[in-house]
């Protein structure tokens, strides 16, 4: 839509420029008070209404929220979920099996998400409706909306988090705790969730590591008896780790029990 200014003369319209009178009401330089400053070129205004003049422009906010939430998405699903216990542990699984690149990068996060998306769909549900449903119909005000979004997964991190790390930034932050959920502020809550979740994810990817390594020894000490000390254990030993891994039906253990430790 082109939009054009135009000055009506004797119930005609020009466009500004095609007369040689000026719509500026005072000429520049003429104001001698504040007042006058204030009204100088007040005919070259423009006023915009939207939606009636009720001063909302729902769609606008809308999109600006949408794009921020999409730029902080990443940085939510690690340090608020359970992704970053999920992904470390596929990736000590991948490094103890020996494959290098099997399965892929890509497969592993999507499969971390999917996970994530399974565990966190009651807190999800949650917030939707506790929060967003609310904050869309005007019934909370955003911090309102903010409080109410956080308090489920404030809920889901505090099981998970370990007292002694929850009590370290609290001694760091000099912060006094009597003990509840509600006294715990959430630049305290959210690192000793992530530190929590580091520490068991390590704990995980510990004991996946051990019928391998002793795989690994059994094949080191046979070839070292039969004097093939040139040959890398690891070769050998690769194929009977696979093996090993799909009749134990090691994914369906490793994942079944990574999701039970939320349940």
């Amino acid at each position: 839509m082109q939009v054009y200014a135009v000055e009506q003369i004797d119930n005609e319209h020009h466009l500004t420029g095609d007369t040689e009178d000026s719509t500026n009401i005072d000429n520049p330089g003429t104001s001698e008070t504040p007042e006058d400053l204030a009204e100088l070129n007040i005919a070259n205004t423009v006023t915009i209404t939207y939606a009636n003049g009720n001063g909302q422009i729902n769609g606008a906010l809308r999109i600006l929220i949408i794009l921020t939430a999409i730029s902080l998405a990443p940085f939510l699903i690690i340090m608020l979920t359970c992704f970053t216990r999920i992904i470390v542990v596929l990736h000590f699984t991948r490094m103890a099996l020996n494959t290098q690149t099997a399965p892929p990068n890509n497969v592993l996060i999507a499969l971390a998400l999917f996970l994530t998306f399974f565990i966190m769909q009651p807190t999800i549900l949650t917030v939707y409706n506790e929060a967003i449903v609310p904050f869309e119909a005007g019934e909370l005000d955003a911090p309102e909306a903010f409080e109410a979004g956080m308090k489920p997964i404030r809920e889901f991190m505090y099981p998970q988090t370990q007292r002694k790390d929850l009590q370290m930034f609290l001694d760091i932050s000099r912060t006094e705790w009597d003990g509840t959920l509600e006294s715990i502020p959430n630049a305290v809550l959210i690192p000793s969730f992530i530190i929590s979740e580091l520490r068991s994810a390590f704990i995980i990817g510990f004991l996946i590591y051990i019928p391998f390594i002793i795989i690994d020894m059994v094949v080191a000490s046979t070839l070292m008896s039969m004097g093939m000390m040139m040959l890398p254990p690891t070769t050998i030993s690769a194929p009977f780790k696979i093996l090993l891994f799909v009749l134990a039906d090691g994914w369906n253990l490793v994942i079944m029990n990574v999701v039970k430790t939320y349940f």
